[in-house]
């Protein structure tokens, strides 16, 4: 085997291999619960069956995070397993998209298809359920694909207007998904049309992006005006509060973004050459491009870790980019061919061991039952010496917690393949057989204020509407104090049969404490059992009149 392994039908169809088959694999698999997932269930649910965002229903983003899981429920109905169908079509979605841009990029074959595998493993195959901080920057990928596809075209391109449509569409998409990804999206953008336009001089470019854009956001927000979306969506306005902070930013990039500055400076080192003609690197506009997009990446990321600070792997899309970068440029400075069998197949080994952890745990799975299993707790040798390992160094008094080795399967269907501490199991069994939810006919007046949100599928009982009820009721976040007070009303006038509320004591009024208390005073608590949460260190409580 020598010379060339890549031409370009090769390079697709590897590429098609990975994004594909990597994003497939979670059809196959089963789940524990996931921690903040009962949100994307209800809001998906809320539009699958016609409710309007802001009319229906308050939330603090706009709707772009629930329109392809209610999608999926309307085609597979409302199961927890059918937000990850939706998340594999979004994994394929991103990664496709990112193919694109490193193709309007004029990255080499082979550099193209490890980046592609970088991005596979690095962001998109352990992102398993949808999450609007992961959503956000699928669109975003599209759109940019579709820009850089419209813009970096030199030849006559029929179809620049349209693919300039579609880059502003999901672009606006991305933005009412959530603000500061879909607003670091948008300056990147402006940076790529801004360079495109001052180089090239087709204003009518920037022009056609702009208005598709503005128009695009003028009928969506006009739309939704005559329902408070003015309150409701969070732009930094009371009673919301901004996440931008200098302070935060400078703290997150000078004490950690490790990754992020390492790459920054590996860039300056391989633009060193280029930067001796600077005319010349200006009017290279592949170089210009790649640079752009990728030192537009790393300081979206650098920000979107301190405004999107939950989970901590929000903003890893950037690893991607910026192995694309160093190996192209790399690669020219050093003169190898990575579309070259040997060079490829080391480079590829490389990738798999840098990102091993991706792929891992479910493979010490397999392993671990060939395997003694790890010491833990208190052990001694036969020797009778006291054994510490890595195992084993810390002992955990914790009695409350529940390996999810203990969790059980239910036989609802709308948590098909998914588990959860028996307890919780037990505790919803036991709520459906309520007389005041059994006997009602689905007209029980429920106020879940748990993560168990699909079960307004399972009794049914009516979900509340209204331009002042919140989608989710995170004191500061999801809902502010005008809606604690409605809440605190109804609650003293008795006005719910049944409540549901989550204790979890170490979350910041991730329910609203002060509502339990009210609760405490004006109803009877009838049952307990846990949350589907991991540590389980919370409860539900159910309260009836």
């Amino acid at each position: 085997m020598s010379g060339i392994l890549l031409n370009r039908k090769r390079a697709t169809i590897i590429e098609c291999l990975i994004i594909i088959g990597l994003a497939l694999i979670p059809l196959f698999v089963t789940f524990p619960y996931r921690v903040n997932i009962f949100l994307s269930w209800e809001g998906a649910y809320r539009l699958s069956q016609g409710q309007m965002p802001y009319r229906d229903f308050g939330t603090p983003l706009g709707i772009g995070f629930w329109l392809m899981p209610a999608l999926f429920f309307k085609l597979f109905g409302p199961a927890m397993i059918s937000l990850v169908k939706a998340q594999v079509a979004l994994n394929i979605m991103s990664g496709f998209a990112f193919r694109s841009i490193q193709k309007s990029l004029n990255v080499n074959l082979g550099v193209r298809v490890l980046a592609v595998l970088v991005f596979a493993l690095s962001y998109s195959f352990f992102n398993f359920w949808p999450w609007y901080n992961h959503t956000v920057i699928v669109y975003e990928l599209v759109g940019i694909a579709f820009l850089l596809a419209a813009i970096t075209n030199e030849q006559p391109n029929k179809w620049r207007i349209p693919q300039l449509l579609a880059s502003a569409f999901f672009l606006f998409l991305s933005f009412f998904t959530k603000q500061d990804g879909g607003g670091l999206a948008l300056l990147l953008a402006l940076a790529l049309v801004g360079y495109h336009v001052l180089q090239s001089k087709k204003w009518k470019d920037a022009l056609f992006f702009l208005g598709f854009y503005f128009a695009i956001a003028i009928i969506t927000f006009k739309a939704f005006a005559g329902y408070g979306i003015g309150y409701w969506f969070n732009h930094g306005q009371p009673p919301h509060n901004s996440r931008l902070s200098i302070g935060d930013i400078l703290a997150e990039i000078l004490g950690q973004s490790q990754w992020i500055k390492f790459y920054v400076l590996l860039m300056v080192l391989l633009l060193a050459p280029a930067a001796k003609n600077i005319r010349a690197a200006w009017n290279n506009r592949p170089l210009m491009f790649l640079t752009l997009v990728t030192l537009g990446i790393l300081a979206e990321a650098a920000i979107f870790q301190v405004t999107s600070y939950t989970p901590p792997d929000n903003n890893i899309f950037f690893h991607a980019f910026a192995f694309a970068f160093i190996m192209q440029q790399a690669s020219g400075l050093l003169q190898f061919k990575l579309e070259e069998w040997k060079p490829f197949i080391i480079s590829g080994a490389m990738v798999l061991l840098w990102w091993s952890g991706s792929y891992w745990k479910y493979l010490d799975r397999v392993f671990s039952r060939f395997m003694t299993p790890p010491e833990s707790g208190i052990v001694q040798s036969k020797t009778g010496e006291n054994v510490i390992s890595r195992n084993n160094f810390m002992l955990s008094y914790d009695s409350t917690d529940v390996p999810t080795s203990e969790w059980v399967f239910t036989d609802f269907p709308e948590f098909k393949k998914i588990y959860m501490p028996k307890s919780t199991v037990d505790g919803m069994q036991r709520f459906l057989a309520m007389p005041e939810i059994k006997g009602a006919n689905g007209n029980a007046k429920v106020l879940n204020m748990t993560e168990l949100t699909p079960l307004a599928s399972i009794t049914p009982f009516k979900l509340e509407t209204g331009n002042n009820y919140p989608l989710w009721y995170h004191l500061g976040v999801g809902m502010f104090n005008k809606q604690l007070d409605d809440f605190n009303a109804k609650v003293r006038s008795k006005y719910y049969d049944v409540v549901l509320y989550e204790y979890a004591p170490y979350n910041n009024n991730f329910y609203p404490f002060s509502l339990r208390d009210e609760l405490k005073k004006h109803y009877r608590q009838v049952d307990t059992f846990l949350a589907p949460r991991r540590p389980t260190n919370a409860t539900i409580e159910v309260y009836a009149r």
